[in-house]
């Protein structure tokens, strides 16, 4: 693609019922963050008018994204320099963020859950259209939050009767023999971050009442054997620490009328030494089977602090720093 360097000048006027400050941002940080991304461009703001000065290209990317971020502040959301930079990503590859951003999955105590980037909103709409999707990606990127939202969503939808979400419960070296206490007990601390998904989505009261009535499920993934799940919304988490024989035991658990999430990092496996991982196989082997799909997301995708997003890459680099050198 040619980039026009042919100089431009813009004027973009917010509307007066928009807030200039929800455009401009706290101490014009989201401005900045605009100039950070493109240092070709002068920016000047004046009252409620927004001066743009440079190459073409630039300029009505520019332009674009202002009428793109008016259109989500108008629907109560608020704007962050990361969410900006992201939105000019989206219109980069010819996506408009406004249909991202201000796309509902789930709204409880005043607190909505959306897709925060184009490879999330791409997750959800495949967990819409397939009967099981893989979401692979580093921390922090909502792949299990997302999906638990989905689950939520369906469950309230009655498109299910039931929600299972399971886990491996191997993990950092540990494991459940030399932890105290009961079974159940043991097993909580490899469960707690798919109870804290569902207390942001679900009335925690309402929780033990849908546990105790087998509504929602959360268990190890030894508890899947032997079973036939059907008319349920089913979550794996962290599948990597699944080995291959695992990951087929669960696949062939699915019943019908039900959907399958599988979600992980392959770069973060705390299986035994020489165990295959499930999830690093598993696209191999259903790469060409209809009705699944296999959703990659990255650092980019990272809706944690920024610096999770600059850790993952950094580790990234490392590593195969680190692998080309065994090479």
């Amino acid at each position: 693609m040619t980039v026009s360097m042919q100089p431009a000048h813009a004027v973009v006027v917010v509307p007066t019922s928009t807030p200039m400050v929800s455009i401009a941002g706290p101490r014009d940080e989201l401005i900045r963050a605009i100039e950070k991304q493109f240092p070709d461009v002068v920016i000047m703001m004046r009252g409620n008018e927004i001066t743009l000065d440079g190459p073409r290209e630039s300029v009505t990317t520019i332009e674009q994204l202002i009428a793109e971020m008016i259109i989500v502040v108008r629907t109560g959301q608020g704007l962050t320099p990361e969410s900006v930079e992201r939105s000019i990503g989206m219109l980069q590859s010819n996506v408009q963020p406004s249909g991202v951003l201000t796309a509902n999955i789930l709204s409880n105590r005043g607190k909505t859950i959306r897709a925060k980037t184009l490879n999330q909103k791409r997750y959800v709409d495949a967990i819409d259209t397939n009967t099981i999707v893989f979401g692979i990606g580093p921390a922090g990127t909502g792949k299990t939050y997302l999906a638990v939202a989905k689950a939520v969503q369906a469950l309230q939808g009655k498109k299910v009767s039931r929600i299972i979400l399971t886990r491996p419960a191997v993990e950092a070296g540990e494991r459940l023999g030399f932890l105290p206490g009961t079974l159940n007990e043991k097993i909580d601390p490899y469960l707690r971050p798919l109870y804290d998904a569902l207390h942001d989505m679900i009335d925690p009261e309402s929780i033990p009442r849908l546990m105790t009535s087998g509504t929602i499920e959360v268990a190890p993934l030894a508890y899947m054997r032997g079973r036939t799940l059907n008319d349920a919304f089913i979550i794996l988490d962290e599948a990597q620490n699944t080995s291959a024989e695992q990951m087929k035991m669960f696949l062939t658990r699915l019943g019908f009328g039900s959907t399958m999430v599988i979600t992980g990092d392959v770069t973060q496996v705390d299986l035994p030494s020489g165990t295959t991982s499930g999830l690093r196989v598993v696209r191999e082997i259903l790469n060409e089977v209809d009705d699944v799909e296999f959703c990659e997301l990255n650092s980019g995708d990272v809706v944690r602090h920024r610096l999770v997003g600059q850790i993952v890459d950094a580790y990234g680099r490392y590593d195969e720093k680190k692998n080309s050198g065994k090479r």
